[in-house]
């Protein structure tokens, strides 16, 4: 078991997502990185679908009853164990009674903690994800609270009994500004010709209210065709006939949102683009008040972009530093 002694500012269970169940409304969660939840789950040895803890902004503090071995990715929180420092992107040895404490997030704004073996809460749905809006999934469908206890699943799991890390090659750097990737659509047609130019040019910052629902970036005032609106779509220009969202796509009620892991799955407003699923997980580490800007690419541009990201992914397991 851990038990929790702080909680941290919002730290979840989450694993790869629930999926099939789109069409009742139900958005998959998940990891906002699936990235670093992946590569710490390679750390300790896990199937990267076991649940992990995902850590946003500031950790948490947490006893260990047993002898494990955790693997710390994503956003460098200043981990230590018994108040010793140690690094991210490595696997760590635990004994029975260690502390393991986090502090704020100094780049990036979520890490991820795997334990060997995996966090063994129940599933729902197929999924140890937590979706806190309706209250399912990981610990009691809600965010970490003192005095939790979290069991491990396979203890006393020896599969990994060297220390594993990540290479400096392989590792992410969260403080670049390259744009976010999106492909233009489904709605892009309802923006005027000036305003789709202007918003691939326009530098945008992540406001206060972004977390696990949508990213709402501030910038500047899209401008829509006018047109006298369909039957079944609202009065504001922004509207249109209610659609499927996919995730990461991006709409425009106002300032843009683009919609993540736990965003509803259809609505009325015009969704102008869908950011990448590579570049959903650097977004993910993307803090309130970073800048950045979006940049077209094509479908054939997009696949490329997914296949380089699974390559990644693939040498990093295959030459994990021993």
């Amino acid at each position: 078991m851990i038990e929790v002694l702080e909680p941290g500012i919002s730290t979840t269970v989450q694993d790869l997502g629930r999926f099939g169940h789109y069409h009742i409304g139900m958005p998959p969660s998940g990891a906002m990185d699936l990235f670093s939840h992946k590569v710490a789950n390679y750390l300790v040895g896990n199937d990267e679908n076991e649940a992990t803890l995902e850590i946003t902004y500031q950790g948490p503090d947490l006893k260990f009853e047993v002898d494990t071995v955790i693997g710390i990715a994503g956003a460098d929180m200043d981990a230590t164990i018994n108040d010793e420092p140690i690094d991210n992107w490595e696997s760590h040895q635990i004994s029975a009674g260690d502390v393991l404490s986090f502090n704020f997030s100094t780049e990036g704004a979520r890490s991820y903690l795997a334990v060997a073996g995996g966090i063994d809460v129940p599933l729902m749905m197929e999924s140890r994800s937590t979706y806190t809006l309706i209250g399912i999934g990981g610990h009691e469908g809600r965010s970490l609270e003192g005095g939790d206890t979290l069991p491990i699943a396979n203890v006393g799991n020896d599969s990994v009994s060297d220390k594993r890390r990540v290479s400096e090659e392989h590792r992410p750097v969260y403080s670049d500004m390259d744009p976010i990737r999106v492909v233009m659509g489904l709605c892009d047609y309802r923006l005027t010709d000036e305003s789709k130019a202007e918003f691939l040019e326009t530098e945008w910052t992540v406001t206060p209210e972004a977390d696990r629902v949508g990213y709402r970036v501030e910038g500047i005032d899209l401008d829509f065709i006018e047109r006298e609106q369909p039957f079944g779509a609202g009065t504001d220009p922004s509207n249109v006939v209610d659609l499927g969202y996919p995730v990461g796509s991006i709409q425009v009620p106002e300032q843009p949102i683009v919609l993540m892991r736990d965003a509803v799955t259809g609505g009325g407003y015009a969704t102008i683009g869908t950011v990448i699923s590579p570049d959903r997980n650097r977004l993910a580490q993307h803090r309130t008040h970073q800048s950045f800007s979006f940049e077209a690419v094509t479908i054939d541009e997009a696949l490329a972009a997914r296949r380089d990201h699974t390559e990644r992914l693939d040498a990093i397991q295959s030459t994990l530093i021993k």
